[in-house]
């Protein structure tokens, strides 16, 4: 199995009603050197400006972003390029990066490479700690800024860490 560490930015809570705005994916390996990154036009004309400004662009600006579907299949293609066996899909709050990506895969595709689970990085650490009020974010090397690869990446290095030095029990191919 291969993990596939993933954060998306949107301009509201839902996908369909709003719009995921661009989204991020790093290919858990020890080398963290295979990425992804996009940012889709909305599908939508509803947006939350709050929403919309955590991810640092205006609505003015993503309306030249790409096209969802393009993007999903560019997305489709990395994943089955760059995982060897099933690619699981993982992120720090997969109850919100998950319903969007699998949203837009079987809306615009009709299909999502991940099948139709997913993983939380905070999920695994609190385990580990056998604690589930453990704070792990800290643990980061690279920083948090909103930009969905920065944050994957970010996200990505303590799945390693938890692997190599917390003794997490994971094949990562």
């Amino acid at each position: 199995m291969s993990y596939i560490m993933v954060d998306i930015e949107s301009d509201g809570p839902i996908p369909g009603d709003y719009s995921m705005i661009s989204f991020g994916a790093v290919l858990v390996n020890n080398s963290l050197d295979k990425t992804f990154y996009r940012k889709l036009c909305p599908i939508s004309d509803k947006y939350i400006s709050d929403s919309l400004a955590v991810s640092g662009f205006t609505r003015e600006e993503t309306l030249d972003f790409e096209e969802p579907k393009k993007v999903m299949l560019e997305f489709k293609d990395w994943v089955y390029e760059n995982s060897k066996g099933r690619p699981v899909f993982i992120s720090d709050n997969n109850g919100f990066d998950w319903m969007f990506i699998c949203w837009y895969f079987h809306h615009f595709i009709g299909e999502n490479p991940f099948g139709y689970t997913s993983r939380r990085l905070s999920d695994l650490y609190c385990g580990i700690e056998k604690d589930m009020f453990a704070k792990w974010k800290h643990l980061r090397n690279t920083s948090a800024t909103h930009n969905p690869v920065d944050d994957a990446m970010g996200n990505a290095e303590v799945l390693l860490l938890m692997k190599n030095e917390k003794g997490l029990k994971i094949d990562l191919k």
